[in-house]
């Protein structure tokens, strides 16, 4: 795939999941990419088990809630590799519960990491593409960007804000800069572990089971985005199973 070897990309959430899977991928094109989440053991043993790719993986751990660690996420990239090609905010949780269980920690929580983390990455990395003029900010959202249901109603505004935010972003940056939003349909992920209930949990992973995407299908959506000529800025994907008829 062209436009992507040599290229460097910053991934947040990176350390199972889509995050994993777009990790391996792009490495597996030939970019140098810099992982960053929470679990940095996980990402220890992704970058090594890369190693042997013809590009680099490195890894720091980071919390998007806090801007200070996102600035130094960049920060590293661009020690390394003197540069930042592509920054991807893929980091979120979904803890799923009615509103009426009223999981205000929850609800936070998931404005912190969803919607700040979001505007933390955004921070830290735009800068660096318009001192250069150049480099794409890719969103990972969620068909829940744009649809809404029974315990999903918190999730699906944190993704209706993120849209948002990348929509508005587009327009406000240069012509050169690229803005995409990749919004998955149900894919194989452990989104469902950050439910509390437990009846509802079971019920997610049930749900979250049956025709799922493969981590892989993001990957590649992601892959087909970066690897447009400059002059093309592919501004949404909406990717789910064939068989997810309902949301």
């Amino acid at each position: 795939m062209e436009n992507i070897k040599g290229k460097v990309v910053a991934i947040t959430g990176a350390s199972s999941g889509i995050g994993e899977a777009i990790a391996r991928h792009l490495s597996a094109l030939g970019a140098n990419v810099v992982i960053g989440a929470r679990r940095d053991d996980r990402l220890e043993k992704i970058a090594k088990e890369l190693s042997n790719n013809d590009s680099r993986v490195i890894y720091k751990k980071l919390d998007v809630t806090d801007p200070k660690q996102v600035q130094a996420f960049i920060a590293y990239a661009i020690e390394e590799f003197n540069s930042l090609d592509v920054f991807i905010n893929n980091a979120g949780i979904m803890p799923l519960s009615m509103i009426n269980d009223y999981k205000i920690n929850e609800w936070n929580a998931m404005i912190d990491v969803n919607i700040k983390g979001v505007l933390h990455g955004i921070a830290a990395a735009l800068p660096v593409f318009e001192e250069k003029d150049k480099g794409q900010i890719i969103n990972i959202t969620s068909v829940a960007d744009r649809w809404v249901g029974p315990t999903s109603t918190i999730y699906s505004a944190t993704k209706f804000a993120v849209r948002t935010i990348s929509e508005g972003l587009r327009q406000e940056v240069s012509e050169n800069i690229r803005v995409t939003i990749v919004a998955p349909g149900a894919t194989e992920s452990e989104l469902a572990e950050h439910i509390s209930d437990p009846e509802l949990r079971k019920v997610a992973k049930k749900q979250f089971r049956t025709n799922l995407l493969p981590a892989q299908a993001i990957a590649n959506a992601v892959a087909f985005a970066i690897s447009q000529p400059k002059d093309v800025d592919v501004n949404e994907l909406v990717v789910r199973p064939t068989g997810q008829k309902t949301f």
